[in-house]
């Protein structure tokens, strides 16, 4: 019989609490640890034992455990033959209740965090020098390793890299990071990882099945999602639970114990939010309030649940999954399919959003309705795709009033299905005349700046010995990411004429001085030739880049709204404004008069304002 099982049949013992009574006694009692489990297994058997291991992971996932279980393997003997160590605890060996009570003479465990200086790790390279009083080996278990200091983990490099042959060390660590890599390297690393709230539904019932306690899945399924992973935070609130529901663990006491949403009534509000009904997700969350949720939990817990719609609309196998109530798995899945993803992704970056907001607010519940209203009001907005079927079908002599979503009704009562999918943006309606060339608005993307990694030809061109143009000029500099330079050029100055090694400019009243000299030093330092930059006493006629980059940009905007699909969308949107314009059609795809090197200027004036 495991200690598990005798720990919850034997009468009359002083109460220990879960996470204590129900510690894992042998390796096979790890959960989610196999590979952990596997690696040690193989290990022993081949006789291919570390002298240190370093166990890493978040708090209450079993450091400790392991590090006793490790311990209490490396020594385990049963009977008078020494059959050497065994990863095979299923009977209780010569030493294994001294080890695992803590209490074993050669297995000694010291918290790092009151041990943290170097006499501390002094007085253990002195004491390894004797071998064990009785046990095999004589292990050292340090809980909490990165926090000896820098002096300290120095003293122990020389002991941890060649130890005396009867000695093995454990350590055991939530910040990794914190170790240095002098002491890592001499060391097995084992990453416990989390455990899925699967496991841990699991592991709980067992554990109320050893306890006689009636528990119900959802109830344990929110102690799961609470415990984030950490065996030893869920056993402390199903604890708490039993004794908070009298030997039951009900879903209504653990969500008023935890101060957690109905989940249900997240359902709710999530639907009220997604049909545009501002009110009754008021009415809502100031009920949710009143019975005492947190309006930052029901935020959170309303993000949680976009998260697992968006999860299922992408994998809907994610509806296995155990933690989830069955209304969560069937309300979650109906969601999934009628909304679509550019509304998901829209709700999830606002609150996420509003959450940073709620939790900084002086009036956390004001916080969280305003950003219920926002998230109403733009539940029926289009998508970019319905946007784009609108504007197609829709007839230019028709009132604003038309241009509405025709996919979902305020009276719909339910979420805002998906739309149908979109033509291709190339097909024009029947009956709607051609427009040709018309330009595209975009949102302005940045061009890459170049890469010195990068090793194709674009990254590392033959350095020039003559231009072609100004504007190849002008372009070279801009690979070289002088900004400045790239900027006065295009403002300041006009071309005379340029040759091989020679160049003639003709500068504007306002340019800096400096500029021609500054740009010979520049051009003889990046390709290794001289270069003669003179400046010509005569002012060059024609216009300066800058100036016919405005000039482009007025015309792709004057042609941006004589185009009939702009006309219609800002029709259909008074407030709506054309911030950017491309033209696709030209051999460059980036945007014109695209600010890469700080210039100022502003879209042109729309004559219609």
């Amino acid at each position: 019989m495991s200690e598990t099982e005798e720990n919850a049949t034997t009468p009359n013992t002083p109460y220990r609490v879960l996470a204590r009574k129900y510690r894992p006694q042998t390796f096979e009692d790890l959960i989610g640890q196999d590979a952990m489990v596997r690696t040690l297994t193989n290990a022993f058997a081949s006789g291919r034992i570390a002298q240190a291991y370093m166990l890493t992971g978040v708090r209450g996932i079993g450091k400790t455990t392991t590090a006793r279980l490790i311990a209490r393997a490396l020594n385990f003997q049963s009977g008078s033959e020494d059959t050497g160590p065994s990863v095979d605890l299923s009977e209780k060996g010569e030493h294994c209740d001294a080890i695992l009570e803590s209490r074993h003479v050669d297995v000694i465990e010291m918290d790092a965090a009151s041990h943290t200086g170097v006499d501390n790790v002094r007085e253990i390279n002195d004491a390894v020098k004797y071998k064990p009083a009785s046990a095999r080996y004589k292990v050292y278990i340090i809980d909490e390793v990165h926090m000896l200091s820098t002096a300290a983990f120095n003293a122990l490099l020389k002991t941890l890299e060649e130890p005396p042959p009867h000695v093995k060390f454990i350590f055991a660590t939530t910040e990794i990071r914190k170790v240095p890599v002098t002491v890592l390297s001499r060391c097995q690393r084992f990453d416990l990882r989390r455990l899925e709230a699967a496991l841990l539904v699991e592991h709980f019932q067992r554990i109320c099945d050893l306890e006689g306690v009636k528990a119900e899945a959802d109830a344990l399924g929110m102690i799961a999602r609470a415990a984030e992973g950490s065996v030893r935070d869920g056993l402390s609130l199903l604890d708490q639970a039993i004794a908070y529901g009298t030997n039951q663990v009900r879903a209504d006491d653990v969500q008023s114990m935890l101060g957690l949403s109905d989940r249900a009534r997240i359902i709710d509000l999530f639907e009220a939010v997604m049909r545009g009904d501002a009110a009754a997700a008021l009415d809502e969350v100031e009920a949710q309030h009143n019975l005492g949720a947190d309006p930052e939990v029901i935020i959170a817990d309303l993000a949680g649940f976009v998260h697992w719609v968006t999860k299922l609309k992408v994998a809907p196998k994610s509806a296995d999954d155990a933690a989830v109530s069955q209304a969560e798995r069937t309300k979650g899945l109906e969601f999934a399919d009628k909304l679509a993803m550019p509304v998901l992704a829209r709700s999830w970056q606002m609150l996420l959003k509003g959450l940073e907001e709620v939790s900084r607010a002086g009036n956390a519940l004001m916080a969280a309705e305003m950003l219920l209203i926002r998230l109403a009001h733009v539940s029926d907005m289009p998508t970019p795709e319905q946007l784009a079927r609108i504007v197609r079908e829709s007839d230019p002599g028709e009132p604003a009033g038309s241009m509405q979503d025709t996919s979902s009704s305020p009276d719909a009562g339910t979420a805002t299905p998906a739309p149908a999918a979109a033509p291709p943006a190339s097909a024009p309606a029947a009956g709607s005349p051609p427009v040709a060339h018309a330009p595209v608005m975009t949102a302005a993307q940045p061009a890459p700046a170049p890469s010195d990694d990068d090793t194709g030809v674009a990254s590392h061109p033959p350095q020039p010995t003559g231009f072609k143009s100004f504007e190849d000029l002008v372009a070279y500099v801009s690979s070289k990411r002088d900004v400045k330079l790239v900027r006065e050029l295009e403002r300041h100055v006009l071309p005379v004429s340029i040759g091989a090694g020679r160049i003639e400019l003709s500068l504007l009243p306002d340019a800096p001085a400096g500029i021609a000299n500054e740009l010979s030093r520049r051009l003889e330092a990046w390709t290794g030739s001289r270069w003669i930059v003179s400046v010509s006493t005569s002012q060059a006629p024609g216009q300066t880049i800058a100036d016919q980059k405005r000039e482009r940009r007025d015309d792709l905007f004057r042609r941006a709204r004589e185009s009939e699909d702009v006309q219609a969308v800002l029709k259909g949107f008074p407030r709506a404004e054309i911030l950017e314009v491309r033209d696709l059609k030209a051999e460059s795809a980036a945007p014109v008069l695209e600010d890469q090197h700080g210039f100022d200027g502003e879209a042109p004036e729309d004559p219609a304002d």
